[in-house]
Parts: structure tokens; C-alpha cells; sequence
């Protein structure tokens, strides 16, 4: 007989959701993490930890105060990394306690240590409570591996964790530096690009691809751009850095075309790459891709029925809440238990400064698959609330079906973008239509009402077009 129903490695949150999914319905589980790690990278050096510094940084900076006060207005002059950094220790402390009460309240037992497979039904964690290091074997019906990612590191560039850094090495800097190049214009290099930008750093972007965010609609990507370039940040478009050379003060990027790029710090955001890699997967008859990533099925099985795989470790779309929700799913049917497949219109958020968030496709994708759509646009300047807040840039765009007037993408851009996309994905979701927007009451004065005014948007330009067809 096994030790324990249900064995999850890592509690980040795919392995959380999947850890207590599996309690609730009465298994015996167990949680293998490093006692430091409880949370995962999502606690401890990645998700919260960027959020908060953004909250940190619009704060202190007092820059959505700033279209209502003047450009110089700042809550505080000298913004050290202390400041910034109390925040930010203070939620992870906070958001660690809470996931160790919800794993002890449902009876979760917490392994502290590393794990590996010896057997495929059999773990071997080490670095826990025993103080001689001796391996302490587990064994279990179920395993689940929710170990996630960490930073890829290009094996040409050598990173001294000061200087030249990644993305979790960027809760770790000294001092707010003068400059800096972000290589990588994906959503993690854009976000703190964004957020030093905030903060005066001037900042360099070099990407080898020809345009940020390839995945979002083009517009709102467009609005961003302009924002940033108003913040003082450099984009290298269509660029690849040959390599990095360390100085006594700072680095040279030097990219392939010749230039040579100063700065105080360098971040590379490279991607990311499965840890796998001490997991010994062989011995549990699985491998890894050379992301460190694990195949699973629908259900997040891997090709040893009785082991899953969920979270960022198994690849696209790597984001907190889909973790959440396939360590749900895949604890359910661990366990036998009947459970509903994964929504397929999953909202998407990056935490750049403006935010962006958008559900369903982009206008690119809709012409693309020769679909036709009608654009309805709000913009936060046309409302008694972006008026109130000082948000002038703000936008709200629906892409509208003129043959059944379903809504075939929602697209936000300014304050409270991540909040308000799960309007359009609620009435998207339940298969709603345009006409229902245009009917609702929505509280004034909100963002909210955003909606309605792009509803109202779209089906004028609808009704033109019916009445030039008459």
C-alpha cells in the first residue's frame, strides 16, 4: 500500500489547486517543495512579486496622477529598492501564509525538500526535516508534477546576478539603475521595461523579431508602444545581440548590426525552461523537450497514465490562472471523479504600464480566417470615470459578428484592463450578443460603461451599412 493517494511536486499554483482539488474530495496528499519555495515561483520571484512591484511603482511614481496634477507630480522624490522592496516582501509574506493555511486546513501534508523519481510510483525528497540529508522515499497512486519554470539562460552570455541578470534576479537589484537593456520584448521583458521606464530608468529594448507581443491586436499594442517611447524607452526592432561584455561600471550589449548599447544592467528575458532537469524523469519512464517541458494529454496525463503534468512545466499558455485550473482538472480525474474540460476562452493580462488584456481573437486573426467583423471603440477620455481618474489613453475595442452579432474578441488597453476583459468574456462565454451590451445598465460613472459605448459603436456602423444595402 502506497503512502499517499495523490503525491504533487511543487506548490506553485497548478500544484496548490491540484494538492487541495484532491483533499476536498478525500484523498490523502502530499506537497514536495523547498521550505523557502512554498508558493512557487508564482509567490516567490515571479507573478506576485512583478505585480506588486508595478503597484509599487504607479504609486510612488504618482505617474496616473499626473494628466490631474502636472508632469512633475511624484509621491516621492528618491525612490530607493527598499521602498519598492517592502512592498513586495510584505505580499509574499502574506500570500505564503495564506497557501500554508489552505494546504494544513485540508490536511495536505507538506514534504519540505527536492524531489525525484527512483520508481515510477516512487519519490526520493531530500533537503527536508532530516538533519543527517538522508532521502526520505514516498510513494504514491497518483503523482503530479507542477514544478514550473525558471528564466532560460543563454549559454553565451554569462550572468553575474548584478550586473547582467534575468527576470526573477530583478526583486534582487541594489539600487534602481540609470539605464538599462531589456533583451526580449515578450511579456515579461515588456512588463518590467515598463515599470523602470516608470521609475526614469531609461530603458533599451532589443528584440529580434520585427514587432512586441505578436499575440496581441496590433492597435492596442500600437497605443503602447507610444506610451512607452513617451517614457523615454529605445525599441531595437528586428535586432540579436552578439554578446554582452562586462565593464567595471555596467555592460556593452552589442548586437549583431554593429551597435554597441551602454547600460547599468542588462536583463534578458529569453523565454523560459521547464525544471525538470533533477527530477530524473527516466527513472519514472518520461523525458523532458529541450525546454525542460513534459506532453501531456487532455486530461494533463503524461504517457505513464498514472503520473500528470500541469502548469507552466507542460508549456502554453504558461499563465497563473490556467495553471490553477489544470491542477483542478487534473486532481479530478486522478481521482476518478467526473469534471468539465478546460474553457477554451481563456482571458490573457500583462501588466505593463498602461495594462493590457484581451479575450477571444485579434482583428489580425478574424482576417486572417476570412471572418468578417465590425469594430466598436469607447475610449476612457469619452467617460465621466477615465475623466475622474486621469486616464485619457484608455480604450475598450469589441470585434462584433455582423451575421449574428456575437462578440468575436474583446480588446482593453489603460486602467483596470485585466478587470474589465471578464465582462466581455462572461457575455462571450454564455454566447451572448451585442444587443445585450447595448440594452445593460451599467453603473455611472464606471469603466464598465465602456462597453456599452463601444456596443453602441459597433451597431451604429452595422445599422449604416444595413441601410446602404436596402
Amino acid at each position: 500500500m502506497n503512502d499517499f493517494d495523490l503525491l504533487v511536486l511543487g506548490s506553485g499554483p497548478g500544484g496548490q489547486r491540484a494538492a487541495i482539488a484532491a483533499a476536498k474530495l478525500g484523498r490523502k496528499v502530499a506537497v514536495v517543495d523547498r521550505r523557502e519555495m512554498i508558493g512557487g515561483v508564482c509567490i516567490n520571484t515571479g507573478t506576485i512579486p512583478s505585480k506588486t512591484l508595478r503597484e509599487a511603482v504607479l504609486y510612488l511614481t504618482g505617474l496616473n496622477q499626473r494628466e490631474l496634477y502636472g508632469q512633475s507630480y511624484r509621491v516621492k522624490d528618491d525612490i530607493t529598492v527598499a521602498d519598492l522592496g517592502m512592498r513586495t516582501q510584505h505580499v509574499i509574506g502574506r500570500e505564503t501564509d495564506v497557501i500554508r493555511s489552505q494546504l494544513a486546513r485540508n490536511h495536505v501534508t507538506v514534504l519540505p525538500g527536492t524531489g525525484r523519481f527512483v520508481e515510477p510510483n516512487a519519490v526520493a525528497v531530500s533537503g527536508g526535516r532530516d538533519p543527517g540529508g538522508r532521502e526520505q522515499k514516498v510513494t504514491a497512486d497518483r503523482i503530479v508534477i507542477a514544478t514550473g519554470t525558471r528564466p532560460a539562460r543563454p549559454d553565451s552570455v554569462a550572468f553575474d546576478e548584478k550586473t547582467v541578470i534575468d527576470s526573477d534576479g530583478i526583486i534582487d537589484l541594489d539600487h534602481v539603475p540609470e539605464t538599462m537593456v531589456v533583451v526580449g520584448a515578450g511579456v515579461i521583458g515588456i512588463e518590467y521595461a515598463s515599470m523602470f521606464a516608470a521609475l526614469g530608468t531609461k530603458v533599451t529594448v532589443v528584440e529580434r523579431r520585427d514587432r512586441m507581443l505578436e499575440f496581441c491586436d496590433l492597435e492596442i499594442v500600437e497605443a503602447l508602444k507610444y506610451h512607452l517611447r513617451d517614457l523615454a524607452v529605445t525599441f531595437r526592432f528586428g535586432e540579436t545581440v552578439a554578446s554582452v561584455e562586462r565593464m567595471a561600471r555596467g555592460a556593452i550589449t552589442v548586437l549583431e548590426s554593429g551597435k554597441r548599447i551602454p547600460a547599468d544592467t542588462v536583463m534578458y528575458s529569453a523565454g523560459r525552461q521547464g525544471m525538470t532537469d533533477g527530477l530524473q524523469l527516466e527513472a519514472a519512464g518520461l523525458a523532458a523537450d529541450h525546454r525542460g517541458r513534459i506532453k501531456v494529454d487532455e486530461h494533463y496525463r503524461t504517457e505513464v497514465p498514472h503520473i500528470y503534468a500541469v502548469g507552466d512545466v507542460i508549456g502554453f499558455p504558461s499563465l497563473a490562472a490556467t495553471s490553477m485550473e489544470q491542477g483542478r482538472l487534473a486532481a479530478h480525474h486522478a481521482c476518478g471523479e467526473p469534471v468539465s474540460d478546460i474553457i477554451d476562452l481563456q482571458p490573457i493580462g500583462i501588466y505593463t504600464i498602461p495594462e493590457i488584456s484581451f479575450v477571444g481573437r485579434t482583428e489580425d486573426a478574424l482576417t486572417e480566417a476570412k471572418v468578417p467583423f465590425e469594430v466598436g471603440v469607447s475610449r476612457y477620455r469619452e467617460l465621466a470615470r477615465g475623466q475622474i481618474i486621469g486616464d485619457s489613453y484608455g480604450m475598450l475595442k469589441l470585434l462584433v459578428s455582423p451575421d449574428d452579432r456575437k462578440l468575436l474578441g474583446v480588446h482593453v488597453f489603460g486602467t483596470g484592463a485585466t478587470e474589465l476583459v471578464h465582462i466581455g468574456q462572461t457575455v462571450m462565454g454564455l454566447g451572448g450578443t451585442v444587443d445585450y451590451l447595448v440594452n445593460a445598465v451599467f453603473n455611472y460613472p464606471t469603466l464598465a460603461e465602456s462597453y456599452k459605448v463601444a456596443a453602441l459603436d459597433a451597431m451604429n456602423k452595422m445599422r449604416h451599412m444595413a441601410r446602404l444595402t436596402e
